[in-house]
């Protein structure tokens, strides 16, 4: 017996009937929405032509355009992007080995800041660094989206250290390692590879969360497509820039989203264990913090 049929009744021809009447329903009320969209999309607007129309899309045979678009629009989120996961990973380690402390003077005042920034949009933290300390755009970019990322890749890191059997820490203890050093060689390698997958999950977040960077004037790919080629070739050619920045988007966060499945795969055939995939990363994250607070001892300190 199935747990589907433990939990609910097997559909009889009826209720078949009407779920395949829905289906069919819903299929062409979506295939008319998409209808619709297209032909308002091909029609004329007033004396210009449609967005299909080819003299929207001539411009993309100039080679200079698309040089222009990656070597100014994709290279700059790319650096940015890198950049910042690079920090963020650097900052995730040490928030959870600070949130995770025994002595509660360091993990309480960790807590809070950390619940502070992962408060703020990221948006008011890019404007606060620009402001207050004058870094430029690139920095202000860089600097708000490592601190904010790092915070919750230090919280997975922190739950996958929490969700290890205790075994792995006594085992660490009885061969006379100190109890950093039992942390830092066998816990958090193991806690990393199970947790690799949301992490990756977190940083194709990060690569999104670049395009904020247009709001405080750094130059990567919705700035480049959006604000300076379509200021210079006219609003004629706005949607066409539209639509090329959303692909080119689409295909760098479906690259690094395969590369998480992939890690997660090979990450199962590895260890054994099923790490959780980067598609139920929230209910992972709470079933893993879960664990940690099952384990917490009574003064509040990690096992």
């Amino acid at each position: 017996m199935t747990g589907s049929s433990v939990l609910f009744d097997a559909p009889g021809p009826k209720a078949r009937r009407n779920s395949l009447i829905a289906s069919v329903v819903g299929g062409l009320a979506i295939a008319g929405g998409l209808l619709w969209v297209a032909l308002t999309l091909a029609a004329p607007r007033g004396d210009l032509p449609g967005y299909f129309d080819p003299s929207r899309w001539d411009i993309f045979a100039d080679p200079t355009v698309w040089r222009y678009i990656f070597v100014a629009g994709v290279w700059g989120t790319l650096r940015a992007a890198l950049t910042a996961a690079v920090l963020a990973l650097i900052l995730g380690v040490v928030f959870s080995l600070l949130r995770s402390a025994q002595r509660a003077w360091i993990r309480i005042p960790t807590a809070v800041v950390l619940e502070f920034i992962r408060g703020m949009p990221v948006l008011l933290m890019m404007l606060f660094i620009l402001l207050v300390l004058s870094t430029g755009s690139f920095w202000a970019v860089v600097a708000a989206l490592a601190l904010y990322n790092g915070v919750l890749i230090g919280e997975a890191l922190r739950a996958g250290l929490a969700a290890l059997p205790r075994g792995q820490r006594e085992a660490g203890l009885s061969l006379g390692m100190r109890s950093m050093q039992s942390k830092m060689l066998i816990e958090f390698p193991q806690a990393f590879r199970q947790m690799l997958p949301i992490i990756i999950a977190q940083l194709v977040v990060l690569l999104k969360d670049t395009s904020l960077g247009y709001i405080v004037g750094y130059v990567e790919l919705l700035r480049v497509n959006m604000n300076q080629l379509a200021s210079f070739y006219g609003n004629y050619y706005l949607f066409s820039f539209f639509v090329v920045t959303l692909v080119l988007y689409l295909a760098m966060n479906l690259s690094l989203s395969w590369f998480a499945r992939w890690v997660a795969r090979r990450t199962e055939r590895r260890t054994g264990m099923k790490p959780p995939s980067p598609e139920d990363e929230d209910q992972a994250m709470l079933r893993a913090k879960a664990i940690a607070e099952s384990q917490q001892t009574p003064q509040g300190g990690a096992l």
